[in-house]
């Protein structure tokens, strides 16, 4: 029964082939393609809408050198959040339960950032390696522990966005099981606990959005240190 809860987070094949590429490129399938016309209709101007928004708060504290990226934290925003949303639906399979995709999202992205800050400013970038004011026999402890925290973040951005969606991928699962067993025993208990299942379902979906937008907000302050 155990191993069956963790069944739901094993890449789906097919006569031995993967389907994840699938899994990747059905949410650009989805999404609106824009126009030529003057009036679009609603699911675009909700789009357009939301992503700058979300352009404008997410990019806000930079410079103008990190206005760069705009089209990459908004595409990266939409597309993970369109990979959780999905993977709430019965019978689908999420990607970013992965922890090894998530790691090839955030590492290349924070090593980018690091590399633009030793580029463009590396006496800035390595200052921040010494906090100003350290007492003298402090200063080789805090260059490694700041070296480390340095080097943990892409796996923390990895490890959360794994994390949170597994965990709540699970909680949903056992209380719906739950639910499900005690159907025919105690009815009563059984409606209650499909209340509490619909309560955490939609907590869930804004976890798929907020651990989306949290991904990229950090990758932000983390580009924000360096240019």
């Amino acid at each position: 029964m155990t191993l069956s809860f963790f069944d739901q987070f094993m890449s789906p094949t097919y006569m031995g082939v993967p389907l994840i590429a699938l899994a990747l490129t059905l949410p650009w399938i989805l999404f609106p393609a824009p126009t030529n016309r003057w009036l679009n209709s609603r699911l675009l101007t909700l789009q357009a809408w939301f992503i700058n928004r979300f352009s404008y708060q997410l990019l806000m504290p930079l410079n103008i050198g990190g206005h760069k990226w705009a089209l990459m934290f908004a595409s990266l925003m939409i597309f993970l959040i369109s990979l959780n949303m999905l993977g709430l639906l019965p019978y689908t399979f999420t990607p970013t339960t992965q922890l090894s995709m998530n790691m090839g999202f955030a590492m290349p992205l924070w090593l980018a950032t690091v590399i633009i800050g030793m580029r463009n400013q590396p006496t800035i970038a390595l200052g921040h390696l010494l906090p100003e004011g350290t007492p003298t026999p402090l200063i080789p402890v805090l260059i490694i522990i700041e070296t480390i925290s340095l080097f943990i973040r892409p796996l923390a951005l990895g490890v959360r966005l794994t994390a949170n969606l597994t965990a709540g991928h699970l909680l949903i699962q056992l209380i719906a099981t739950a639910a499900f067993v005690l159907l025919p025993i105690m009815p009563m208990v059984s409606a209650i606990t499909s209340i509490v299942l619909f309560l955490l379902t939609l907590l869930e979906v804004a976890v798929a959005m907020i651990q989306a937008y949290v991904f990229v907000l950090l990758l932000s302050l983390y580009l924000q240190e360096n240019v």
